[in-house]
């Protein structure tokens, strides 16, 4: 395993995860990139052009932390990277697979029964759709 990949947010789950890729990329001395999806949200019908969820500087902002949390759980090669998509599963494991991702490592947003049968779960899609190793950190 050289490549860890971490998809991040600006939830509290992501510094589980953070916390565990850092330390994974540590213990292994592989790259670790940080993925932040902005999501892509509205432009259906009358409803306007579709527009992303954070400005660029929150972006940004989010990467910046996510970094300096990685850093500080041991990572030392660490890349960050924002991509724009309506799916975040989707655009999570198109990126592994496009950049040569050996295993993803997401949060867990702990969402109840009710809330992911209405919305999904970003972790349980990204485990079905990758073509590697997922661990979800709690």
């Amino acid at each position: 395993m050289t490549k860890i990949l971490c998809a991040v947010d600006d939830n509290e789950h992501s510094k589980a995860a953070l916390d565990l890729a850092g330390k994974l990329s540590d213990a292994l001395k592989a790259d670790l990139t940080i993925l932040a999806v902005n999501q892509v949200v509205g432009g259906y019908g009358r409803s306007g052009p579709p527009a992303s969820l954070w400005s660029d500087k929150e972006a940004e902002n989010v990467l910046a932390a996510a970094a300096k949390e990685a850093k500080s759980a041991g990572a030392s090669n660490v890349k960050t990277v924002c991509v724009e998509s309506r799916d975040l599963p989707l655009a999570i494991t198109h990126y592994a697979e496009h950049n040569g991702i050996d295993h993803i490592v997401v949060g867990n947003g702990g969402k109840g029964a009710i809330s992911r049968m209405m919305l999904g779960s970003v972790s349980r899609d990204v485990m079905s759709r990758a073509h590697c190793p997922v661990t979800v950190a709690r």
